[in-house]
């Protein structure tokens, strides 16, 4: 096992959070878990195909970062890790499942499977299967939202662009040609790297020469941010402040959230690579379970408030499969749409 990180502390009593936005961001991630665990269920059972890559335990990340933009009108880009994302920023559950299935009622029309999960509607960029190829995607989001605020003097264009990927990811010519540019022009985006540790088999300390990737940011005169990325309110508070300096055309942020995904890079992969203990020590860690006691300690919640929000999201789960296998099949005569922006 590779010595752990020190992981940074954080003080829940430094920030603020009503019950509603506590419960929230309860459901929030519990949606993600209880999604993913049917998700390899599915897999499983035979009703998804090609490589399907889930998100437990890095929930808090998503639901951290999305929850503390606007849904809906600010924009998240993802990586082929991205089912989790695209429930955050509002896709239903019925069409994330759907589009896993296959079916044309699938967020991508069944075309895009797991790893390209798009939504226009709801701000969703897409997941995408290359590493760091949702960077650029991302800063060309947020560039036009500042096109259109400062050139254009339209005042709504004050859209921030959220843009997630994984430590692998950091160290590809995108992430600092992107980077570079955002920071240059002071665009209205977080870089989010959810450093899981691994990138599939390799260790993120072999493959780096600098392991702190939000020291990175300080090459490019950029605000760069350490978070326990298993502490939801932390992830929480740190993407307010960077979401704010944004929106004020402060220019972009470098978080590096330091997460785990508690199971193998793929439902194809056996995860032999990691150790026992390493699990273990992250498991206990559990970003749902310390939400959780933080609000029945804080009086937030009681337990059947708790409960409830698992029956209702365990009920959003089994509707979404129903949803998904009696959805049609794509048209076949259809093969050939939407390649192109004409097609719709």
């Amino acid at each position: 096992m590779v010595q752990e990180r020190t992981l940074p502390t954080f003080n829940p009593a430094t920030t603020q959070i009503t019950k509603e936005e506590g419960l929230r961001l309860y459901e929030d991630m519990v949606l993600g878990r209880l999604f993913e665990d049917k998700c390899a269920e599915m897999y499983y059972r035979g009703k998804m195909f090609g490589f399907v890559h889930l998100y437990n335990g890095q929930e808090a990340v998503c639901s951290g970062v999305v929850q503390s933009m606007r849904p809906g009108e600010d924009f998240v880009c993802s990586t082929y890790r991205d089912h989790v994302h695209a429930l955050s920023a509002g896709v239903p559950a019925k069409e994330v499942m759907a589009e896993l299935f296959g079916k044309a009622t699938g967020c991508s029309k069944g075309r895009g499977g797991s790893m390209h999960m798009f939504s226009a509607e709801h701000r969703l960029l897409g997941g995408y299967a290359f590493v760091a190829e949702g960077i650029p995607v991302a800063a060309g989001a947020a560039f036009q939202s500042k096109y259109r605020r400062e050139v254009l003097k339209d005042e709504s264009a004050d859209q921030v662009t959220a843009c997630f990927f994984g430590d692998g990811a950091a160290n590809n010519g995108q992430f600092f040609e992107t980077l570079n540019m955002a920071a240059l022009w002071k665009l209205p985006i977080l870089f989010v790297v959810e450093n899981n540790k691994w990138a599939i088999g390799m260790s993120h300390e072999r493959a780096t020469s600098q392991p702190e990737i939000y020291k990175k940011a300080s090459v490019f005169n950029m605000v760069g941010v350490e978070v326990d990325g298993m502490d939801v309110l932390a992830v929480r508070a740190v993407a307010q402040e960077a979401v704010a300096r944004a929106r004020a055309g402060e220019g972009p942020t470098l978080i590096e959230a330091l997460t785990y995904r508690f199971r193998g890079h793929s439902l194809a992969d056996p995860d032999e690579m990691r150790s026992k203990a390493e699990k273990e020590f992250w498991f206990s860690r559990d970003p749902i379970k310390k939400l959780a006691a933080y609000l029945l300690e804080q009086n937030l919640a009681d337990e059947g408030e708790i409960k409830a929000i698992d029956r209702k999201i365990q009920d959003v789960i089994d509707e979404a499969v129903k949803f998904a296998e009696s959805s049609p099949e794509p048209d076949p005569s259809e093969l050939y749409r939407f390649v192109f922006a004409e097609d719709e």
